[in-house]
């Protein structure tokens, strides 16, 4: 089954205090769009600097600490680039469907992109850091985002996306191992170039990066769950675990020990 939530992002500097942590499914209607919600709180109760991982979706992040709102883009590496420091606030998974909808961009516009939400939406933006934050409790703020974000997807065009494509990027994007994108467009009955082409347009990654960063996110679940270097490298089909070394040096600027410094508890589900 696939996670609920992958890992967006890692304090710069190691904590003494991890980050809380709570996830929760979006309401039903907006599945295809949202993947899901995460609030967090940083343990030092501050703001603090961050290093995006790589990741096939992009996120819509609002801080409550100081009120602003941003969305950054998939990625196929690591950066600590643009403004990456927030504190207590909630982030919202968002398919390359819902990118397209719900911000009335093409997710490939937003491929490794930080851009403040207002810059994207306009007014839509005005005053959600603020409602959010003063909710009284995160069942509360998850159930204002699944109102905004239904208000906002009512006013969307039409869906034009490739039905496709989009089936080809839920499978690789939440694939718990290595899945071939040849044998996948053979499955769906398409050329590997076909989706090769689709991915371009629709999700600003290839179909092969998709693929490798679902790996490399699947890799920190386990090992955010408690498995060990050796074990997270077999159970996502990695060669080896030298292999697994190389990967995560080239995906994240850490070796696979400076990167589980930085990992936080695993979240804490709401339903």
């Amino acid at each position: 089954m696939a996670r609920l939530t992958q890992i967006h992002s890692i304090p710069a500097e190691p904590q003494d205090v991890p980050c809380e942590t709570i996830v929760r499914h979006p309401h039903p209607r907006l599945r295809q769009h949202v993947l899901g919600y995460a609030g967090f709180r940083a343990g030092a109760r501050r703001r603090i600097p961050h290093r995006l991982l790589p990741l096939s979706y992009a996120i819509l992040l609002v801080d409550f600490a100081d009120p602003y709102t941003l969305v950054t883009g998939a990625r196929s590496r690591a950066t600590v680039a643009g403004r990456t420091d927030w504190a207590y606030g909630v982030s919202v998974g968002l398919t390359p469907v819902g990118a397209s909808a719900l911000l009335g961009v093409p997710m490939p516009e937003l491929a490794g992109v930080t851009a403040p939400l207002p810059d994207l939406v306009g007014p839509r933006a005005d005053g959600l850091a603020e409602r959010l934050g003063a909710a009284p409790d995160w069942p509360s703020r998850f159930g204002h985002l699944d109102r905004v974000l239904a208000g906002w997807l009512a006013g969307a065009p039409a869906d034009r996306q490739d039905g496709l494509v989009s089936a080809a990027w839920w499978r690789l994007s939440h694939s718990p191992q290595r899945l071939r994108v040849g044998a996948l467009a053979d499955r769906l009955g398409v050329s590997r170039r076909y989706l090769e082409l689709g991915f371009r347009r629709q999700v600003g990654l290839s179909p092969a990066t998709v693929a490798r960063t679902a790996r490399f996110q699947h890799a920190l679940g386990l090992l955010v769950e408690g498995a060990d270097l050796a074990g997270a490298a077999a159970d996502t089909g990695y060669a080896d675990q030298p292999h697994f070394t190389r990967e995560v040096r080239a995906l994240s600027g850490l070796t696979p020990t400076e990167l589980c410094a930085f990992l936080q508890y695993p979240p804490v589900p709401t339903g």
